[in-house]
């Protein structure tokens, strides 16, 4: 799964990484490559904190939505893919039935969006049921 990740620093050596998605999560670096190294074992501890406490994964935002936040002012974004799905218990094989226009323009979606059809579908999902409990 991506995460869209912040990072600070006040020398230009040392970092600090936060996950503006997950909140209460972040890492930091003596460089940046060691930072973004870091945030990837931070992701995955909240993540199966989370899970182990019976929270769901908070639906991400998008980059326009967080860089809006001043706590993230003169940051530098970055996405990290985190293999956090280990958590979320074995893929299921399903069987539904999409009209083939609309399948192809989710394949067309997903594909420029740098997902495959099964990710992008769960992402709907996860939205669409996000915004309902709100």
């Amino acid at each position: 799964m991506k995460f869209l990740v912040v990072l600070h620093t006040d020398d230009g050596e040392h970092y600090g990484v936060t996950v503006p998605d997950l909140p209460g999560c972040f890492s930091s670096g003596d460089s940046l490559d060691q930072a973004l190294l870091n945030v990837h074992e931070a992701i995955d501890m909240h993540v199966e904190t989370l899970i182990e406490d019976g929270h769901g994964i908070p639906l991400c935002q998008s980059l326009t939505v967080h860089r809006k936040n001043k706590a993230y002012k003169n940051g530098v974004w970055a996405v990290v893919d985190a293999p956090i799905e280990k958590y979320l218990g074995p893929a299921e094989k399903i069987n539904i039935t999409v009209p083939r226009v609309m399948l192809a323009r989710i394949d067309e979606f997903a594909k420029k969006n740098g997902q495959s059809r099964s990710g992008f579908l769960v992402d709907a999902a996860r939205h669409v049921m996000h915004a309902s409990v709100r």
